[in-house]
C-alpha cells in the first residue's frame, strides 16, 4: 500500500492531547486496513504530522475523522526511505526518547547542500579517474562531519551531498566543520577542492509540495548562490541559532522558484 504523510494545523493542544489522538487512531485503524506508523508534533507552530500506511488518502482520513475528528489539511504520498533519511525514523520512538519535558519531535529539519566548485572544469582538467578520486575525498569529509554532528545523508547529487539535521545548530556546526576540513585538505594537496554550502529549515509538508519540497529547493538555491568556500543560510536557520555563531547579513536576494526575496546570511567558519 502507499505511504502518506499528513499535516494538521492545531491550536490549543498539548503533546498529551496528540498522544491521545494517536492512540485513538491506532484503536480504529484495523477496521479500515490502515496503519498509523508514527507522528510528530510542533507545539510552537501548532502543527502535527502523521505517517500512514493506507490504501488511499480518503481511507486514512476516515480513520482520523472517526477516531478524533482532526482531519488533516494537507496530505502527500511519500517514500519510506526518504522519510527515514529526512526525519530519522518511520516508527514511534521509545517513550523515554520521544519526549523532553513533555515535548515531541516537531519534524522541523534543517537541510544542507554541499557543492564542489567548478566540478565540470575539474573533470576536464584531471580526467575521469582523478576527478572521481577528488569527489570521493569530498564525500569522505562531508560524511565525517555528518557522523560527528548527527546529520543524515539524504542523497548524493553527483558533485555534492544533500543532508538533513534535527536542529539548525548541529547543521551549522557541521557546515563549519566541512569548510575547515577542506581548508586543511587544500593545505596538504596539490589539487585544491573548494565547496559552497547552503542551508534552509522547514516542515515536511507544506502546500501540497513534495517531502520538504520548498526547504530542499531553497537550500539548493542558496548553495548555488554562495561564493566558493562560504556557508549561506536562510533567516529560518538563523532564527534558531545561539549567539556563538558569527553571521554576516547578505541582505535580500531573489531566488529562482520563490516569489519573494529571501534574507540570506553568511556563517563565519574560520
Amino acid at each position: 500500500m502507499p505511504i502518506f504523510l499528513d499535516r494538521h494545523d492545531l491550536t490549543g493542544v498539548t503533546a498529551a492531547d496528540i498522544a491521545d489522538a494517536h492512540r485513538s487512531d491506532l484503536e480504529v485503524q484495523g477496521r479500515y486496513g490502515v496503519r498509523f506508523l508514527t507522528y510528530w508534533f510542533d507545539d510552537t507552530r501548532g502543527t502535527a504530522f502523521c505517517l500512514i500506511d493506507a490504501p488511499d488518502i480518503e481511507t486514512a482520513m476516515r480513520v482520523h475523522d472517526e477516531a478524533h475528528g482532526k482531519v488533516a489539511r494537507d496530505v502527500i504520498e511519500v517514500d519510506l526511505s526518504a522519510v527515514e533519511a529526512f526525519l530519522g525514523r518511520i516508527s514511534d520512538p521509545e517513550p523515554a526518547a520521544c519526549c523532553s519535558e513533555g515535548r515531541v519531535d516537531p519534524a522541523l529539519r534543517t537541510i544542507m547542500f554541499t557543492d564542489i566548485v567548478d566540478s565540470t572544469a575539474m573533470t576536464e582538467r584531471l580526467g575521469d579517474v582523478r576527478a572521481v578520486e577528488m569527489v570521493r575525498a569530498h564525500d569522505a569529509m562531508v560524511r565525517r562531519a555528518l557522523h560527528d554532528k548527527g546529520g543524515r545523508e539524504v542523497k548524493h547529487t553527483g558533485d555534492g551531498i544533500m543532508a538533513s539535521f534535527d536542529d539548525a545548530t548541529s547543521a551549522v556546526d557541521a557546515a563549519r566543520a566541512i569548510q575547515q576540513a577542506f581548508e586543511a585538505f587544500n593545505l596538504a594537496s596539490r589539487e585544491k577542492l573548494r565547496v559552497r554550502i547552503g542551508l534552509d529549515a522547514g516542515e515536511p509538508v507544506a502546500d501540497h509540495n513534495d517531502l520538504f519540497g520548498a526547504t530542499v529547493q531553497m537550500a539548493a538555491r542558496l548553495c548555488q548562490s554562495a561564493e566558493p568556500d562560504t556557508i549561506v543560510v536562510s533567516g529560518a536557520v538563523t532564527g534558531s541559532l545561539p549567539g556563538r555563531f558569527s553571521l554576516v547579513d547578505l541582505g535580500s536576494r531573489h531566488v529562482k522558484g520563490f516569489g519573494r526575496p529571501v534574507e540570506a546570511f553568511a556563517v563565519s567558519w574560520r
